[in-house]
């Protein structure tokens, strides 16, 4: 597993983004782990969050594009705090656009914050973590109705490895085969796994044997493994 990846898992936990236990979902199902991008709360985790998703699109996808788009509201400081840390790191100057909830009809008008869309224009999208890939399907046609752009890719924090609503891949190879385009993650749950099994973080192991079960138990039942069943 690469160093960065390693770090972006500690940096979660320290965080307290990425904690274990008994969780209920939005979707009524009981987690053993939980993700909130909301706790990254200060600049300096931003600063952090930034390089983090910096190094995994250029990784993963390169830095060819001109357009990295933050749907609302999470993904707003996402892509700000991304493309200042690609010029920082990279020197490559790429232009920042998100969406309001709501069309603003004054001053600065319509439905998009930061840079206009262009045709032709290669458009990133971040966003924290995909479960069902709804907000792609509201976000996919806004982007789409502003200009004839090219959609390079998705990127997200952490990919949670459950099958998606056709419950036969993952979300992210769900988004790839209704839109065509690639989806990818900083780090996935069974990297996650993999390193803080019986691995102490700040004094604590935080996936024991129960916690372990608890997950093996869960992906059983939800996991992208049920689809090679």
């Amino acid at each position: 597993m690469e160093e960065y990846k390693k770090s972006f898992i500690n940096f979660m936990v320290d965080s307290q983004v990425l904690r274990f236990g008994e969780f209920t979902l939005k979707s009524g199902r009981k987690s053993p782990f939980f993700m909130n991008a909301g706790a990254y709360k200060t600049g300096s985790q931003l600063n952090k969050l930034g390089e983090f998703y910096a190094r995994a699109i250029n990784d993963k996808f390169g830095l060819e594009f001109d357009v990295l788009f933050g749907p609302a509201y999470k993904g707003i400081p996402l892509a700000v705090a991304t493309v200042m840390a690609i010029s920082r790191l990279y020197g490559r100057d790429i232009k920042y656009c998100a969406n309001r909830k709501e069309i603003k009809d004054h001053g600065d008008k319509g439905i998009l914050l930061g840079s206009r869309l262009s045709d032709d224009d290669r458009v990133m999208i971040i966003e924290d973590v995909t479960t069902s890939g709804a907000s792609i399907a509201e976000t996919v046609p806004i982007i789409r109705a502003q200009a004839d752009v090219d959609i390079v890719g998705l990127m997200v924090s952490l990919d949670r490895r459950e099958v998606g609503p056709k419950g036969t891949v993952s979300a992210l190879e769900e988004i790839r085969d209704d839109y065509g385009f690639p989806a990818s993650a900083i780090v996935t749950m069974d990297e996650v796994q993999s390193y803080l099994y019986n691995r102490p973080v700040n004094g604590s192991i935080l996936i024991d044997d129960k916690v372990k079960h608890a997950l093996d138990s869960y992906y059983a039942e939800y996991g992208v493994q049920k689809s090679k069943q």
